[in-house]
């Protein structure tokens, strides 16, 4: 940073910037763990010599909090893949269902929200299309922040809901399900080729909330990569060249992970371990009716507090997720 020409790629400098503030705080979070520490300790051998066993209740709060501190601190120590300090672009699809399934990927999208929210991620909306009646079809949001991906990459898979459906008169059971897409975003030092020639651009028509302005215009673009039939779209700027660098982003992440996903499926193939991912097998399933459970099939870490799972309280199956991975890289 003391080098003359530090600030002469302001893109480039401000990451190194961000690293350091990252350090920083990595170092601080340690330092800070190991002084409470002591402390808890100073007071409790200060108790125990003066038998006072009036800061038992004090020792055992702060130790609690701690180790809650503690089991934080190892969780981010988990994430050392590529990419998991990255920005993540996440993307909901309805699945068969119609209303039904509809509604359930508005629910989902307000649980991931929230959860963001609640862990001081920002929140972007990239692309969004209504339900005929109600819900979301598909949605697309930006979570930027240190390790979104890392912690929202736990949530890719088939989400199931199992309700009573508020739009059945019937008052039956429903079950539907929706599709969570996750991946980081992909800054521009990482090559993505994409050839200009390869591309179909089409505008239309955004539709939604967003006043006179972007109902008036052609300000929608979507973007297919003939090559690989990978198809973006935005529509929640006011401009189409905006849009087009929204679509741009969410393209360079999608071909990215697309190749990703290749290199990955040639590795399982060749180690006789390749197993499809299919519509219908499940990573997690929300049970409403008849009994109130929250279950992620991979780890069987399960809540009955469905609520709190839908006010984005998820932490505990990115935790057990995340954990079981590490695991599983340690054999």
């Amino acid at each position: 940073m003391a080098a003359p020409d530090f600030w002469d790629e302001p893109e480039a400098a401000q990451k190194i910037m961000q690293e350091l503030t990252h350090l920083k705080d990595s170092i601080e979070q340690h330092s800070n763990l190991c002084n409470r520490h002591s402390d808890v300790a100073t007071l409790w051998q200060l108790g125990m010599d003066e038998k006072d066993e009036s800061v038992y209740p004090e020792v055992v709060e702060a130790l609690k909090v701690l180790h809650n501190d503690v089991e934080f601190l190892e969780l981010a120590i988990m994430l050392s893949g590529e990419y998991d300090a990255n920005n993540a672009i996440l993307t909901l699809h309805a699945g068969a269902g119609g209303t039904e399934a509809q509604d359930w990927v508005q629910m989902l999208l307000r649980m991931y929200v929230r959860w963001a929210e609640t862990n001081r991620y920002k929140v972007e909306t990239l692309d969004f299309l209504a339900g005929d009646e109600a819900g979301i079809k598909s949605a697309t949001i930006l979570v930027s922040g240190r390790n979104a991906y890392g912690y929202l990459k736990a949530e890719k898979g088939v989400h199931r809901l199992v309700r009573i459906s508020p739009f059945d008169a019937s008052g039956r059971r429903h079950t539907s399900f929706a599709a969570v897409d996750v991946m980081p975003e992909i800054d521009d030092t990482i090559e993505v080729s994409i050839n200009p020639v390869d591309l179909r651009v089409d505008t239309f028509r955004a539709s939604g909330a967003g006043g006179q302005h972007i109902n008036k215009t052609d300000s929608a673009v979507r973007m297919t990569h003939l090559p690989s039939g990978v198809v973006v779209q935005c529509q929640s700027e006011r401009s189409q060249i905006q849009n087009r660098e929204q679509c741009m982003r969410l393209l360079r992440a999608k071909l990215f992970e697309l190749e990703r996903q290749r290199q990955a499926d040639k590795k399982d193939e060749i180690g006789g371990e390749y197993q499809a991912i299919e519509w219908g097998s499940q990573i997690r399933s929300y049970v409403f009716h008849p009994y109130s459970l929250v279950k992620d099939h991979r780890t069987n870490t399960e809540t009955g507090n469905v609520q709190a799972v839908m006010d984005g309280g998820i932490d505990l199956f990115i935790e057990a997720y995340l954990k079981s991975e590490g695991k599983g890289a340690e054999k």
